[in-house]
């Protein structure tokens, strides 16, 4: 057995090591989290649901381990040095490269920096 966490309704938002892909409905609470690539802003649609500690790492495909990045910056995190966490307050933040920020200090997701901007 496999414990699955819903939300009030019944949406499963934490499927564990049961399944790699996210739901559907987890698909919609990442939108409602994340509303675009949390690195560079594309829309929601033109992103995929990235495990913030990696599938093959032993990551669960749970909304706290789940960010919205779109294609480029998937292969960023992957293959370019950029890494993403979850931060305390349950957002996932971007960890540029050395190369670009020598002290590593995260980046909120992209919608929050524009509404703090504001």
């Amino acid at each position: 057995m496999t414990p699955v966490i819903v939300d009030h309704n019944g949406v499963p938002l934490a499927l564990g090591r049961t399944t790699r892909l996210a739901s559907d409905d987890q698909r919609i609470a990442l939108t409602i989290r994340d509303t675009c690539c949390v690195m560079c802003g594309r829309p929601a649609q033109w992103c995929q649901a990235h495990h913030v500690r990696f599938w093959e790492h032993g990551g669960r495909t749970d909304l706290n381990n789940l960010a919205l990045v779109c294609g480029e910056c998937h292969r960023l995190v992957h293959h370019g040095d950029w890494q993403l966490l979850m931060g305390d307050d349950g957002h996932p933040y971007a960890i540029p490269p050395q190369s670009i920020d020598p002290t590593g200090q995260p980046i909120p997701s992209y919608h929050r920096r524009k509404r703090r901007a504001a």
